[in-house]
């Protein structure tokens, strides 16, 4: 497994999550896609979906429904590329699909690692390479970001570290598509800020590629100790996703979450 290889399963994969064709992210000019959630997405993507940004560095893809497709194509007409991410430029786009009960919904960085900085850290604390049967009992808030009750089954392998018995840690991969595995972590706050985090994860990248699987990590960019784990344990950033639900979707969210 290369660099290459891993991005272009990742491009890939972003083509299958929104129906667009790998080579599109290669462009140098915008491209504008009817929205489709292929049969092999990513398990966690939900409809319905109103349209889908993604970047990986060259150019901007967007998959939209056809109600709010005049709209979306201007908008990636208008501003560069990368300033489609971020305001104020994203609330001449809300502002518009507010008209239509859409609005912007996610927005996330994504990161692969670079194959040969993929460092060896260790942990302060013994670790244990773990599988699907030891996670049984760990669906509970503090692996909350390691491991996802609702989609257990995808659970497939993780590293723990263990403080005389006691899991302190936990690194842990969903298989949420066929190619790629994503990571989470995480370490009880009392244990934090003795490099455990980045010890788990990245030897949790080297078992996952060592079972011919691309790892990936995702985090909100205002997330800073998360983006610091991530370029600690050797990843880096390699593309971009902002996605637009309907208004009543959003709303829901933002009821539920506290």
């Amino acid at each position: 497994m290369t660099n290459q290889d891993m991005l272009r399963i990742a491009m890939a994969q972003s083509a299958e999550d929104m129906g667009c064709r790998a080579d599109d992210f290669l462009k140098d000019h915008p491209a504008l896609v009817p929205f489709r959630l292929g049969a092999h997405a990513r398990k966690y993507l939900e409809a319905p979906i109103t349209c889908h940004f993604v970047t990986y560095g060259s150019n901007i893809v967007a998959a939209t429904t056809e109600d709010v497709s005049g709209i979306v194509s201007e908008y990636i007409e208008r501003y560069q590329f990368y300033r489609c991410f971020e305001t104020p430029n994203m609330q001449w786009l809300n502002d518009r699909l507010m008209a239509k009960q859409h609005r912007v919904c996610f927005m996330a960085e994504y990161y692969l690692p670079d194959i040969d900085a993929i460092p060896d850290l260790s942990c302060p604390y013994e670790t244990r390479l773990m599988e699907q049967k030891d996670f049984s009992a760990l669906y509970t808030p503090e692996w909350g970001h390691a491991l996802c009750e609702e989609r257990k089954q995808l659970d497939v392998l993780g590293i723990g570290a263990y403080d005389h018995g006691r899991l302190v840690g936990l690194a842990a991969c969903s298989a949420d598509c066929e190619e790629m595995w994503q990571i989470g972590v995480d370490v009880l706050p009392e244990y934090r800020r003795q490099g455990i985090a980045s010890a788990l994860t990245s030897k949790l990248a080297k078992e996952i590629l060592a079972r011919e699987k691309v790892p990936f990590y995702c985090s909100a960019w205002s997330n800073i100790r998360s983006v610091r784990n991530a370029v600690k344990s050797g990843f880096i950033p390699t593309w971009v996703e902002m996605t637009v639900k309907p208004a009543h979707i959003v709303d829901d969210i933002n009821e539920t979450v506290k």
